[in-house]
């Protein structure tokens, strides 16, 4: 990980709407955490109107490898991470959500796995909820059903779910990947760039399935469970009928640009 003594400069980021107190302990885990490279982390607030932004700024101010960047209006969850693609000067980028918490160097570990695997274009480590309890993060590319299951606890769609998060797979071990999840990945910087960041068409939702096809054009992307990550995992959209049909709308732009599956979406 270190040449001449010198860490690998790598950098990351956090988007905020609201939810300062989450968010922040995310930013200070990461940076405490984190001790085999040289972190610089960006935290960009979406104009929360909570004053979130403003927040952040305050308690990160003077703390070694943080920047605050807030914006004047929200841009989504894409264009909150694009604010900062110019400004990296980094290896590798990593892309974190405010309800992520780490308790061990993972950052260091996906940037060594990069290191070693230079066909990956893309690394996400294993996710488990507070509790202790798995996340099924590894995926194939999106699928109308596989999407709907999501969303309808309804027993036919079920095996439609279950083939879109490869739990046909051994997800003890390392698997390549068709949908790389936004709540946590490390990525090359340079292919980050490549591929333009973020598609700014999808406002929230989806965009990291889009992101991941591009991606899959510049290298590999890989489930790599030999790094582990918190992540509590507030899922919107059965919930809300406004933050549902934000998802159908996603799903719309991902289907006209990448091509609509029904069902099995098979390698």
């Amino acid at each position: 990980m270190e040449t001449s003594n010198r860490k690998q400069k790598v950098t990351g980021c956090i988007v905020t709407y609201g939810g300062f107190e989450e968010a922040a302990r995310c930013a200070r885990s990461a940076l405490l955490q984190t001790h085999g490279v040289d972190l610089t982390l960006w935290l960009v607030d979406n104009a929360s109107p909570d004053g979130t932004g403003a927040r952040m700024a305050e308690a990160f101010a003077g703390v070694p490898g943080a920047h605050a960047l807030a914006l004047p209006r929200n841009l989504g969850f894409g264009g909150g991470h694009n604010a900062v693609l110019d400004r990296l000067d980094s290896v590798y980028h990593v892309v974190m959500n405010p309800d992520i918490e780490l308790d061990s160097d993972a950052i260091s570990a996906l940037c060594g796995y990069l290191d070693t695997h230079p066909d990956v274009a893309m690394v996400t480590p294993r996710l488990r909820y507070p509790d202790g309890r798995p996340q099924y993060v590894p995926r194939r590319k999106p699928t109308f059903l596989a999407l709907l299951a999501r969303q309808l606890p309804l027993h036919f769609l079920k095996k439609y779910e279950e083939h879109y998060l490869m739990l046909d797979e051994d997800l003890g071990c390392e698997q390549d990947i068709e949908f790389c999840t936004g709540s946590f990945f490390v990525v090359r910087t340079a292919a980050l760039r490549a591929v333009g960041g973020f598609d700014e068409q999808y406002f929230m939702y989806v965009e990291d399935a889009d992101l991941t096809q591009k991606l899959l054009r510049q290298g590999r992307v890989v489930y790599w469970p030999g790094a582990e990550v918190i992540h509590a995992w507030h899922r919107a959209p059965h919930r809300e009928a406004g933050s549902f049909l934000r998802q159908l709308h996603s799903m719309g732009i991902y289907f006209r640009k990448w091509g609509f599956r029904w069902g099995f979406s098979l390698r």
